[in-house]
């Protein structure tokens, strides 16, 4: 037969689905062996290629047509769950678990329900060969673990989240300031922060400052949100003025809100002590932060990583969360944390009463005094008009 009356790509593949659907899988192999040679980049070929090695028992053949689609489209979930599934059948257990992991991860939406099944047994799979190297790692720790402090065992422990994929990692993403070089950590150890035990002991204080300026000036509960419409920061539109979540500001922007200070001397004295990150008409600030029954704060990053934010929780209803990162954590009274919101982060409420907390800033401990004079002196010169608010 010549070149000119050679059968192309389609001819190919009606003459094979017409062989497989009559039984001829060795017929239809042959067909699309010729097919994919001759048209390698579709992916629905190979995997029928695939079909017929397995319906002739070559799990090799089988798995070398899936490596074909792999290479059209690698990320297709399709082509490794078949995958895993081939690997299994040959006796590869530990590869086939991880590839169930991999292809669970490009798990569509709304898989086909006839998957149901398969995808039911790649989950089991993959917890299992989870649990097995999560005791292995565990095992492999253990020796040196007991010698580590606090703050080295949640790292190394989030070391070995990682590594069995159960969290991913995070980096900070400041909408407009990003200062190179300073240590990115979702919640940051307390030890850095020697002020927090004097602000969490004056847990009960800091509240009835609180509730001391919600019967004087509550005029002064404003939305957290507030910015023009015209301004192009989409992760604050469902927020934006909204309130579901709101903050009764003592410091803002650097000034003093005398509305609401004076109601507030304890909180007050205490904000001095958290190494505030003085920038003139930027910083810091410090509020009270008042979230609704039902409310959710989506996910979302700050302005500058050369700050911090530090909570300290005054009325938590249960089940309000906080996540940061991979770290989702629950409020405590009285239990504060600081955490870099420039990592990606989002809260809720999701009782039926409300939630308060005092928010302060504080700088980044990795700055020097001389660095936090140049960041002030930089931030100021990019607007001259006014502060971005947050900063």
């Amino acid at each position: 037969m010549d070149d000119a009356a050679a059968p192309g790509p389609e001819q190919l593949e009606r003459e094979a689905d017409a062989a497989a659907g009559r039984g001829d899988a060795a017929a239809a192999r042959r067909l699309l062996e010729r097919l994919t040679a001759l048209d390698p980049g579709r992916v629905e070929p190979w995997l029928k290629l695939s079909a017929m090695c397995r319906a002739l028992g070559d799990l090799s053949g089988a798995l070398a047509a899936v490596s074909g689609a792999l290479r059209v489209e690698p990320l297709a979930f399709l082509p490794l769950l078949l995958k895993a599934n081939l690997l299994e059948r040959a006796g590869r257990g530990e590869e086939a678990a991880e590839t169930y992991g991999y292809a669970l991860a490009q798990r569509p939406d709304a898989p086909p329900a006839h998957l149901a099944a398969m995808i039911a047994h790649a989950e089991a799979k993959r917890d299992e060969h989870e649990a097995r190297l999560a005791a292995r790692l565990a095992a492999a720790a253990a020796p040196e673990e007991a010698r580590l402090s606090e703050p080295e065992r949640r790292r190394l422990a989030r070391f070995q989240s990682n590594v069995l994929r159960r969290t991913r990692v995070y980096h900070c993403e400041p909408t407009h300031f990003h200062y190179p070089g300073l240590r990115e950590r979702e919640y940051h150890d307390r030890e850095a922060f020697p002020w927090l035990a004097a602000l969490e002991a004056a847990t009960e204080a800091v509240s009835e400052d609180f509730r001391r300026v919600m019967a004087a000036e509550r005029a002064e509960l404003v939305p957290y949100i507030q910015y023009p419409d015209d301004v192009p920061l989409r992760q604050w539109q469902a927020l934006n003025r909204n309130r579901d979540w709101t903050a009764i500001h003592l410091v803002r922007n650097g000034t003093t809100v005398e509305a609401n200070a004076r109601h507030c001397p304890a909180t007050m004295a205490l904000l001095g002590s958290v190494d505030p990150p003085r920038v003139p008409g930027r910083g810091p600030n410090a509020m009270f932060s008042l979230l609704a029954p039902g409310a959710h704060i989506p996910p979302h990053t700050g302005v500058a990583n050369t700050r911090l934010v530090c909570h300290l929780p005054l009325i938590v209803p249960a089940g309000c969360w906080f996540r940061v990162g991979a770290e989702r954590r629950e409020w405590r009274v009285g239990e504060a944390w600081v955490f870099d919101d420039t990592i990606e982060h989002e809260a809720a409420n999701p009782s039926d009463a409300l939630r308060v907390i005092l928010i302060v800033d504080t700088w980044h401990p990795d700055l020097s005094p001389a660095e936090r004079e140049a960041v002030g002196a930089v931030m100021l010169a990019t607007d001259p008009d006014g502060p971005l608010e947050g900063l």
